[in-house]
């Protein structure tokens, strides 16, 4: 389960930032999740929760709140620029576990909806990341 992995390096991320900064309060989080990431929010949430937990324990580090929004994912073509989002496409739900894995897979399962070009760059929706 990456949900946890992705929970325990925030949180250390967290940790370390708190001791970086000598604070031992970090009021609201806002952790976006990308949409090819295709991670299980509920999980996520709960394996966060524990996390934090085991973060007041050892370390004395509070982490109040925490807010996570999904980011979806858009595409721009580099042939004719155009720009979509993955709901403009249909995707198989094996395609979809391939470019969870794998992001730059995307290339071989999507083409721009204008021209047909597989040449486009993901433009959001990709990763993980933290907004303090």
């Amino acid at each position: 389960m990456h949900e946890w992995a992705l929970a325990e390096s925030i949180i250390l991320t967290l940790v370390e930032k708190a001791k970086s900064e000598n604070k031992n309060v970090i009021e609201s989080v806002e952790i976006v999740v990308g949409e090819l990431q295709g991670i299980d929010i509920e999980v996520f949430e709960f394996a966060l929760n524990e996390l934090r937990n085991l973060a007041k324990e050892e370390n004395n580090i509070i982490i109040k709140n925490f807010r996570i929004v999904e980011e979806k994912a858009s595409f721009r073509c580099n042939r004719c620029g155009y720009v979509w989002k993955l709901d403009d496409t249909s995707l198989s739900a094996e395609a979809r576990e391939s470019i969870h894995f794998i992001p730059e897979a995307a290339h071989g399962f999507i083409q721009c909806p204008k021209c047909g070009s597989h040449d486009f760059e993901i433009v959001s929706g990709r990763g993980v990341y933290i907004r303090l």
